[in-house]
């Protein structure tokens, strides 16, 4: 309420008195809107989140089954001087519902067989109870009885402000905080939005419908039939996606530079920088120039969009064979055929992903590959540093060897399921790799080369004996052809493997 313009002073607020949950029970309150127009009583609830706003809630025992099992709970037995007529209000019901009639809470209690308000599924009552009430629900009750709930609620929400019982407050989801162990407030900001979606989300529709063909074409490869629902899904959710931020590292946005682009909807084009970076610098710092020898101040927009094609001329200081060398850098590598990363990023980053390349370029230069991959577990459980559960890379290879490592990742698993990265696995490869080199080295010690199977017959019967190695010489017989054509043939899976 203090970062809200409730009180007087930004961020600051008055102390009035300190008191104890216990000294208020039984006190009687007029909630607003009420059907009990002679007040309630206060009573105490376990699930109520003293952090959250007042620490205290309006109880709608009719439509909510954490309310309703704490009433009855408290019915069968009174604590903290609790009388028994406190709890003895009648339940009147507000919403009427075609599944569960007008009192959904206990219709829903009694289903699933809730026997007290400690129950392990009245989250899930309560989700069932809001879903039915909000979405299929009718007023029954007050002055706007016979509408659905959802035409009801910015009414009830206005009456409340109009005859001064409510004000607008925003509660924020959790508690956060921050990299430096403060409590973050979130402030309400003016904020810029890109229009993501279809037209009857709040996107602008026609660009949506192109993303949403290149998707469904064919040319566009996400590797498994659900990464590809999950873009079908985000692309229908999407929306308005607010796109700038205050502050932090980033890129400031053109039209108002007050603003940075914020990190998801930053860089979804960067993979067109990458075809012609080495003609700007150097070094990964920028310090040092290319071999185009160009200015960071030279790469004007004009110059960007003849470069990356979008213009058929420019007017620019740079020499005109290096323009036309870093426009036909792009031309070849472009478009680019595969981008992977983490399955997460498919609802935000990766769709912003497609739909700035589907504004930049024409059809021709569209992304042909996505690729999202699931995360990685390490022995089953979610990598954190913070508990500890955390290997990287050149950790794996100096702890197991980089063929075990390499053994161990395979079998972990891979496409968007998470996959995991088991320690035993990799220790026993090291054991299974020790075996077979003992034994490789086995076979080549005691090898004989022949150039028959009469010859390998002999050889087998005296394979006791300390026999030299004999070279190979002759024709090839029929297992070498055998062998050379199986060779061949891989390799040909090999190269088409690689091509595609």
């Amino acid at each position: 309420m203090a970062f809200q313009g409730i009180f007087p002073e930004w961020g600051s607020y008055t102390k009035t008195l300190d008191l104890c949950g216990e000294d208020v029970v039984g006190t009687l309150v007029d909630a607003p809107l009420s059907a009990h127009s002679m007040g309630v009583r206060v009573l105490p609830m376990e699930t109520v989140k003293e952090s959250k706003g007042t620490g205290v809630v309006t109880s709608v025992p009719s439509d909510s089954p954490d309310d309703y099992a704490t009433l009855i709970d408290l019915a069968k037995k009174a604590e903290y001087g609790i009388k028994k007529e406190w709890t003895k209000l009648q339940i009147i019901p507000i919403i009427e519902t075609p599944g569960y009639g007008s009192l959904i809470a206990p219709a829903l209690v009694e289903k699933m067989n809730i026997a007290s308000s400690k129950d392990p599924r009245l989250p899930e009552a309560k989700e069932a109870a809001y879903k039915e009430g909000f979405y299929h629900g009718r007023m029954i009750y007050g002055d706007f009885k016979g509408m659905s709930v959802q035409e009801a609620k910015d009414l009830v929400r206005k009456q409340l402000k109009d005859k001064c019982l409510a004000f607008d407050y925003a509660e924020p989801d959790g508690h956060v905080i921050s990299r430096s162990k403060d409590v973050c407030v979130t402030a309400i900001l003016d904020q810029w939005y890109l229009n993501y979606g279809t037209a009857g989300n709040g996107g602008d529709g026609e660009r949506c419908d192109k993303v949403v063909s290149h998707l469904n074409s064919g040319e566009l490869n996400t590797f498994s039939p659900e990464a590809k629902h999950q873009f079908a899904s985000a692309l229908n959710w999407l929306g308005q996606w607010a796109c700038a931020r205050s502050y932090g590292l980033g890129s400031k946005l053109p039209w108002d530079p007050e603003f940075l682009v914020e990190s998801l909807s930053d860089s979804t084009i960067y993979p067109a920088y990458y075809t012609v970076a080495h003609y700007l610098h150097g070094d990964i710092y920028g310090k040092e120039k290319g071999i185009g020898q160009v200015a960071a101040e030279q790469m004007t927009d004009a110059v960007w969009d003849y470069v990356f094609a979008r213009t058929d001329k420019v007017d620019s200081n740079i020499p005109q064979e290096t323009l036309q060398s870093m426009c036909r850098e792009f031309e070849y590598w472009y478009p680019l055929d595969l981008r992977v990363s983490g399955k997460d990023l498919v609802q935000n980053h990766l769709a912003f992903f497609l739909y700035i390349h589907v504004a930049m370029w024409p059809q021709e230069y569209w992304p042909r590959g996505i690729r999202p991959n699931g995360h990685l577990l390490l022995n089953g459980e979610k990598m954190s540093k913070s508990t500890g559960n955390f290997l990287t890379l050149k950790q794996t290879v100096e702890k197991f060897g980089a063929d075990a490592a390499r053994v161990a990742i395979a079998d972990a698993g891979d496409a968007i399921e998470d996959a995991n990265f088991e320690e035993t696995v990799a220790n026993k490869t090291i054991l299974k790799l020790y075996e077979l080199k003992k034994w490789l080295e086995e076979m080549i010690r005691d090898a004989v080369l022949v150039d028959s199977t009469e010859e390998y017959t002999k050889a087998r019967d005296n394979e006791a004996k300390n026999l030299d190695v004999v070279q190979r010489t002759g024709e090839m017989g029929f297992w070498d052809k055998l062998f050379e054509s199986e060779l061949n043939g891989l390799t040909t899976e090999i190269n088409a493997a690689y091509d595609g």
